[in-house]
């Protein structure tokens, strides 16, 4: 029988773990990642420690050179695929290559979305998504004073505190008016922005950027909506992510935030498969790192003639922003319009968000104890009568 040849676009984490349920499955197939980045898969969570100066770039790769050797799998970094000819079962690398497949998995991920701001193309404004981005930001910190994060989600948090241990000023300016909108309703991201001020950073919340001004195209403030200037030597823009379609689109699958799969993670053309930040499963793009390892166990089993099923993953995180521990699940009701539980005190915030005696939700700032049986909770539906008023 003919070896499959397995092809996968992207180095990540879904991308490495059907690389990794291909092989448990098909001994013989071959296996190739092609990705456009200079490193093997690496902890992307962890490139602010790195901004810090806290890591080595060496202790943020998660597989090095030897695992890919045992598992008989072929890493090709530095290379782009400029085309997917789906018809003829092959991607088309930007050099001109030819590279055929039997079975094609895209984990293309995402990329950093950035406004339509005026001014936003200047030296000195940077997005933090790739490891190339951190490496930019480390070096422009060196000749910098003040940092401008434009965005209070996790990765501009992130990077705002790496640059604050470095000794910068930080000042966050957030479109919502409050921190990680998504993860934390209006008490939890109080306590968090508390904490944060006296750490040294400064908020401007419920603002928009106008104007990035600058110096010979060199980025030195910005202009908010009502006439305040600030000044800064280097901005960071964190305003959420996009899923990269080029490739699939080039190919004809179907797209609408995402490359459209359905429970086995198919795509609308045979024998191509998508998982990650850049697939849409029943609506849904993810974006978090435990449903990107799902989905690629998930594809790459059936790639390899498995019969797997992706059922959904719970949407919730467990992050440290700035040293302090968060964690948010299910439905965060920011509204307020479900039954809650709430234990508040000091640095600490817990919420379980209640319907019918079943957890639909929590969100934790400062301790996260029991996190994780609360989700799991939350997965299964679990009837939490008996142990309502202990959970917390």
């Amino acid at each position: 029988m003919k070896t499959k040849n397995y092809l996968i676009v992207g180095n990540g984490v879904a991308g490495t773990t059907a690389a990794e349920a291909i092989r448990l499955q098909d001994p013989k197939g071959s296996i190739t990642i092609l990705s456009e980045e200079d490193i093997s898969f690496y902890y992307r969570i962890r490139l602010n420690e790195f901004i810090a100066g806290d890591i080595a770039e060496s202790k943020l790769i998660a597989k090095k050179k030897n695992w890919y050797e045992e598992q008989r799998i072929d890493l090709r970094l530095n290379t782009r695929i400029a085309k997917l000819d789906s018809a003829a079962g092959q991607l088309i690398a930007a050099d001109g290559e030819q590279l055929p497949f039997d079975r094609l998995l895209l984990a293309t991920g995402s990329h950093s979305f950035l406004p339509p701001i005026e001014g936003i193309n200047q030296q000195g404004v940077f997005s933090l998504r790739h490891i190339k981005d951190a490496r930019a930001i480390q070096s422009h910190a060196e000749k910098s004073e003040e940092a401008i994060l434009i965005g209070g989600g996790l990765l501009g948090l992130e990077a705002g505190n790496a640059l604050r241990k470095m000794g910068k000023k930080i000042t966050v300016v957030e479109f919502f008016p409050r921190l990680l909108p998504r993860q934390l309703d209006n008490k939890g991201a109080k306590r968090l922005q508390k904490i944060m001020e006296n750490m040294g950073f400064t908020f401007r919340l419920a603002a928009i950027t106008k104007t990035i001004t600058g110096n010979n195209g060199q980025a030195d403030g910005i202009v908010l909506e009502g006439g305040d200037t600030l000044k800064g030597q280097m901005i960071i823009v964190s305003a959420g992510v996009r899923a990269n379609l080029d490739l699939p689109r080039s190919g004809g699958l179907a797209c609408d935030k995402g490359v459209k799969v359905n429970d086995r993670l198919e795509t609308s053309c045979n024998g191509i498969y998508a998982a990650g930040d850049v697939a849409e499963h029943q609506g849904v793009v993810s974006g978090i790192w435990p449903a990107a390892m799902q989905q690629g166990k998930v594809a790459g089993a059936n790639m390899a003639g498995g019969d797997a099923a992706y059922h959904g993953t719970t949407m919730s995180n467990i992050l440290k922003v700035a040293g302090i521990d968060v964690g948010a699940a299910g439905n965060i009701d920011a509204e307020g319009r479900y039954e809650s539980q709430v234990v508040s005190s000091g640095t600490t915030y817990k919420k379980l968000v209640i319907e019918n005696n079943r957890i639909i939700g929590c969100v934790m700032v400062g301790d996260i104890k029991n996190f994780n049986t609360i989700t799991r909770y939350i997965t299964e539906q679990r009837d939490i009568g008996t142990l309502k008023n202990s959970l917390l």
